[in-house]
């Protein structure tokens, strides 16, 4: 299945540019994901978990950087991934493009996402994952965003150790929430 989302960085967009492929920094910024090795300077492993009232699934994987153009600020990312108790896998390749935006930096993305075995079952509903996705990158974008800030704080006041603080754990929101439940109401009444 593929969707679209976006997000805003508040940065110009080369100054975004480098955030956005600082994959150490910014992974503990997506909710449910674990950074756990840094195997070359495109490749990462971790993990990544997810939990929807009963079912909670949790996915060890590897993610690549396969493209990136420094010129036009686009690059692509390979990931794949193992369900820890076997209960199926997921392959995504993310296209990301960064154009300019009057608060920042407007990052989109384009999802390819392919879930096998049983754990394709819980995402049956396009609609589910793609609620799931967006609030998934909109908390991505305010942990991002905050933590732009608590890097500027430092960086202005090399007193101050918020940096060290800021590492909040990594939940699914309530807002998140309703929304998936919302979109759910709404397919079965279409």
């Amino acid at each position: 299945m593929i969707f679209e989302n976006s997000f805003v960085v508040a940065a110009a967009p080369d100054a975004a540019w480098k955030i956005i492929l600082n994959v150490p920094e910014i992974a503990p910024c997506l909710p449910g994901a674990n950074l756990t090795e840094q195997v070359d300077g495109n490749t990462y492993k971790g993990n990544v978990s997810v939990k929807l009232g009963p079912v909670a699934l949790a996915f060890n994987g590897t993610a690549q950087i396969v493209q990136r153009d420094d010129v036009e600020h686009t690059a692509t990312v390979r990931a794949n991934g193992s369900d820890a108790k076997g209960r199926g896998a997921a392959k995504a390749e993310a296209r990301f493009k960064l154009v300019p935006d009057p608060l920042g930096t407007k990052v989109q993305v384009v999802t390819d996402l392919t879930l096998t075995g049983s754990v394709a079952q819980y995402g049956r509903g396009a609609g589910l994952i793609q609620s799931v996705a967006a609030g998934l990158i909109e908390q991505f974008e305010q942990r991002l965003n905050d933590r732009l800030g608590k890097v500027e704080e430092v960086e202005s006041d090399p007193t101050t150790d918020e940096l060290t603080k800021f590492h909040s754990a990594n939940t699914i929101g309530p807002k998140m929430l309703c929304r998936i439940l919302f979109a759910s109401v709404r397919n079965i009444f279409r």
